[in-house]
C-alpha cells in the first residue's frame, strides 16, 4: 500500500509539473509575440527562439503540445498573438502558417535535444548501498570533446530543421493568404529574418547545451 501510494504521490506530481511546464509555455509563447519589430506583413518577434527552448527543454511531445495549446487559446481569443491579437482569423491570416509550423518546429527541436542529451549523459547507473537505502554513483564522467561536438552538432540541425519547417509552412501560405507571388512571399516573409533567425538559433543552442550540463552534473552527484 506505501508503495502505491508514493507511486500515485509521484504521478501525481509529474502531471502537476507538466500541466506547469504548459502553462508557463504558453506564457513564454504569448509574452515573446509581445516583443515585436513592426515588419510588414509578417512581424519580427522572439517567438521562434521561444519555441526551440520550450521543444528543447520540454521534449518532442511536451513541447508539441505547449504550442497547441497555445494556438487553442489563440484560436478561442485571447490576445496572445503578435500586436495582441486574437482568434481564428490571425490562423486563417497571413501568419497562420507560421504559428502552424511552430508545433513541427517544437516537436524537431525536442527530438534533436532529446538525442542530443543522450550521447552527452554519462551518469553510471545507481547502486543500492546495503543497509542504507541509499544510491551511490560513480565519478561524474564529462563527455569527451567529440561527444561534445556530435551533441552540439544535434542540436544544431534540430534548430535548423525546426526553422526550415517553418518556413516551409508560412511561406506558401503567406503568398496563398495575401495573393503575392511565391518570390514575393520569399522576399517578404523569409529574407528579412534570416539573420535574425541565426542569432536565435545559436542562442537556442548555447542555452541547451549548458543547461543539459549542468543536468549530467547534478545527476552524477551521490544522492
Amino acid at each position: 500500500m506505501r508503495r502505491q501510494a508514493q507511486s500515485l504521490d509521484i504521478t501525481r506530481s509529474e502531471v502537476a509539473l507538466r500541466v506547469i511546464g504548459v502553462l508557463a509555455g504558453v506564457g513564454l509563447l504569448a509574452a515573446s509575440a509581445r516583443l515585436a519589430v513592426p515588419f510588414y506583413p509578417v512581424p519580427l518577434t522572439m517567438q521562434t527562439l521561444a519555441v526551440l527552448l520550450l521543444g528543447g527543454v520540454l521534449g518532442p511531445t511536451l513541447g508539441a503540445a505547449t504550442v497547441a495549446s497555445y494556438l487553442a487559446v489563440g484560436a478561442m481569443g485571447a490576445p496572445v498573438f503578435a500586436k495582441g491579437l486574437g482568434g481564428v482569423a490571425v490562423l486563417a491570416g497571413p501568419t497562420g502558417g507560421y504559428l502552424v509550423g511552430f508545433l513541427a518546429a517544437a516537436w524537431l527541436m525536442g527530438w534533436a535535444a532529446r538525442e542530443a542529451g543522450r550521447m552527452t549523459d554519462r551518469r553510471v547507473a545507481g547502486r543500492k548501498v546495503e543497509g542504507t537505502g541509499r544510491s551511490e554513483y560513480a565519478s561524474p564522467q564529462p563527455a569527451t570533446g567529440g561527444t561534445a561536438l556530435k551533441s552540439v552538432a544535434m542540436l544544431t540541425a534540430g534548430a535548423v530543421a525546426a526553422e526550415i519547417v517553418i518556413y516551409a509552412a508560412g511561406v506558401p501560405w503567406l503568398a496563398l493568404s495575401t495573393g503575392m507571388g511565391l518570390r514575393a512571399a520569399v522576399g517578404a516573409g523569409l529574407v528579412p529574418f534570416l539573420l535574425g533567425d541565426l542569432l536565435k538559433m545559436a542562442v537556442a543552442v548555447a542555452a541547451l547545451r549548458a543547461g543539459a550540463r549542468i543536468r549530467s552534473r547534478r545527476a552524477s552527484l551521490p544522492l
